[in-house]
């Protein structure tokens, strides 16, 4: 009987085969039947977003801005992720977790992006393939900065792969790479808005980071051209109050150029898991990626001991008043520090939900325009010049003291604090410059890339408490995984 039932089954199935066949997929897309209409076109774009954000441990950039830096150490439980302490000490190999991690999220970035600029259909209306590929180019550009940053040579991807030797290119010369990133982003400024929705590219965010990619490559023109072009969309300012680039009630302000969107409570996951992995144990974090006392010294102070009022904007630290009003207890950390910009109190995100949260990740701020606009004014010989954007970021942490009411001694500048710099000797500029990036930019993941492009000497005196050799170590490897399946790659 069970030889008869299959059997029957059988001859039911093929009876139906023909019709069945001839049906179209529901609820599935495929290549030939995606990226056909403006609707697909949005959801092609919104996908190339994602592995930007920081849902998840696989978006590592902290640990390779910060960690692998002379800012941070790794922190956490001894022996916890020591994948990522093995980074920060310059003595991982190829087959470190965070390696793969850091480049197959960006990556996937890329293959998103290339789908979107390459594979959109002929009835998705010209006005939707504009703007979604010029905000794809950015996204591209993003991605591969991070990318030649941290690894140098890599291969240079523009379209997708459609076959399977396509999969397999070479690594491309950082000049390469750099001129793609500067091709796609001149062509996204031309065509991208001034502004916005929060967290889409805008023109400004184009060309800060074409600003940022000329400064990094010493074309100081190219950097000032598009700076001077930034400040005459009159479209950014600093906030009057440094903090409230890094609270939840203030974010996508007018400081902010570029900034990746979080939000806690959604399905699919959408909030920033940075807020448990940096914060301290007792409210059920990680406590890592931890300040050094070497980024705590890099501070001013009067001479009555005021404190540049962006230390304790940054960090927490014995004598202070931590997220949630209680005093901070230097034992939650193993330096006796906890950074704070990606962090909420628990009134915001308590401790069961510690890494669903809120907080977006402000990748450039206009501060860092102004700061960029000083190194290049005077590394281009202009060193008058430079005073003045350098000048207007001490001011506005100075004058933190007219605007929070929350800082002792509120209403007055205390003597002293963050006087104007004065000096026009080229060298000395330079390093007031370096330190003032240092302070500004703490924590938002930029020290690591600052200190490879300011050269050997610099980096290895600065990281000399590691392994760090500039010529070993200016470029991590391509991770194990990628040698392995990608046959143009040699070890």
């Amino acid at each position: 009987m069970r030889l008869i039932r299959l059997t029957l089954a059988g001859i039911i199935l093929v009876a139906g085969c023909s019709d069945f066949l001839d049906e179209e997929m529901q609820g599935i897309y495929t290549s030939s039947t995606f990226f056909q209409t403006d609707d697909h076109a949005g959801l092609a774009l919104t996908a190339a977003y994602q592995p930007m954000s920081f849902t998840s441990i696989q978006n590592p950039l902290w640990v390779f801005g910060d960690v692998a830096s002379d800012d941070a150490i790794k922190g956490g439980i001894p022996g916890d992720q020591s994948e990522i302490e093995f980074i920060g000490q310059f003595s991982y190999t190829r087959d470190n977790g965070y390696l793969e991690n850091m480049w197959q999220r960006y990556f996937e970035g890329i293959s998103r992006t290339n789908d979107v600029i390459n594979r959109l259909g002929p009835d998705v209306s010209d006005a939707v393939r504009e703007s979604v590929t010029a905000e794809a180019r950015f996204l591209r550009a993003y991605y591969y900065f991070h990318l030649v940053n941290i690894y140098g040579e890599v291969p240079l991807k523009t379209t997708p792969a459609m076959s399977v030797d396509e999969l397999h290119i070479p690594v491309s010369s950082v000049p390469a790479i750099y001129q793609q990133i500067e091709n796609d982003l001149v062509q996204a400024a031309a065509i991208l808005p001034e502004s916005a929705v929060h967290g889409r590219v805008t023109r400004g965010a184009a060309l800060g980071l074409l600003a940022k990619v000329s400064l990094f490559q010493e074309n100081y023109q190219q950097c000032l051209d598009a700076i001077h072009d930034i400040e005459q969309s009159g479209m950014y300012s600093l906030m009057p109050v440094y903090s409230h680039n890094f609270t939840d009630a203030t974010q996508n302000n007018a400081e902010s150029v570029f900034e990746i969107q979080h939000l806690s409570g959604q399905d699919p996951f959408q909030g920033n898991a940075m807020n448990q992995w940096f914060a301290p144990q007792h409210e059920n974090g990680y406590f890592f990626n931890v300040p050094t006392e070497d980024f705590f010294a890099a501070f001013e102070q009067t001479p009555e001991g005021i404190f540049d009022p962006r230390l304790d904007y940054t960090l927490g630290r014995s004598g202070t008043i931590w997220l949630n009003g209680e005093e901070f207890n230097p034992a939650w950390s193993p330096t006796g520090f906890l950074q704070k910009k990606h962090l909420q109190p628990l009134s915001e995100i308590p401790a069961g939900i510690k890494g669903n949260g809120n907080l977006n990740y402000v990748f450039m701020r206009y501060a860092e325009i102004l700061l960029m606009k000083a190194e290049a004014l005077n590394e281009s010989g202009q060193s008058a010049l430079a005073l003045v954007p350098l000048n207007m970021v001490r001011e506005r942490a100075r004058e933190s003291y007219l605007h929070d009411d929350s800082l002792e001694g509120f209403g007055n500048v205390p003597d002293g604090l963050l006087p104007d710099i004065t000096t026009t000797s080229q060298d000395q500029l330079r390093e007031i410059i370096r330190n003032e990036r240092r302070v500004e930019l703490g924590f938002e993941f930029h020290r690591f890339y600052d200190l490879m492009r300011y050269g050997e000497n610099y980096a290895e005196n600065k990281l000399s408490q590691t392994n760090f050799v500039y010529t070993e170590h200016r470029y991590f490897p391509v991770p194990q995984s990628e040698v392995d399946i990608n046959n143009q790659i040699n070890n």
